[in-house]
């Protein structure tokens, strides 16, 4: 199978939506509709430094989408790449899908002169960490939240 990743368009809304619902389900979480729609806005539009990739194979099926924020940082004089959403459907798994979109970001990340791309998932999400060990760091940092 051949992954193509690229920026969303608006003819991916129907997909991204799926595959974002998708995500939401797999961290058993809730997020309210019109956030949804204004996350689609504002990837589409690459508003407020954010962006949306999409992974399709060759016959045209959303596999995975990652969405991406860019930010400063007050340790650097460069932007940061915060790789926020990163989800691959059930049956892509483990045939290169995570890694095509995290090889993606990567790209983009340099074409903007990033020197920081990082990212989180929950602990126990074994499979995801398998490819996360193989193209990233693992640090030490705990994270809070309010």
């Amino acid at each position: 199978m051949t992954v193509n990743v690229r920026p969303i368009v608006a003819s991916d809304e129907q997909a991204w939506l799926r595959l974002f619902r998708d995500y939401i389900a797999f961290y058993k979480a809730s997020v309210p509709e019109d956030v949804i729609a204004e996350t689609w806005r504002r990837l589409l539009g690459q508003e407020d430094n954010m962006m949306a990739l999409i992974a399709r194979d060759d016959e045209g099926q959303a596999l995975g989408i990652a969405a991406l924020v860019f930010h400063r940082s007050t340790w650097s004089l460069t932007w940061y790449c915060y790789l926020e959403d990163l989800f691959v459907t059930t049956e892509a798994r483990g045939q290169g899908v995570g890694r095509a979109l995290i090889e993606a970001t990567y790209a983009e990340a340099d074409r903007r002169g990033v020197n920081r791309t990082y990212w989180a998932t929950q602990d126990d999400n074994a499979t995801a960490r398998k490819l996360y060990d193989r193209v990233g760091q693992l640090t030490e940092f705990v994270q809070y939240r309010r």
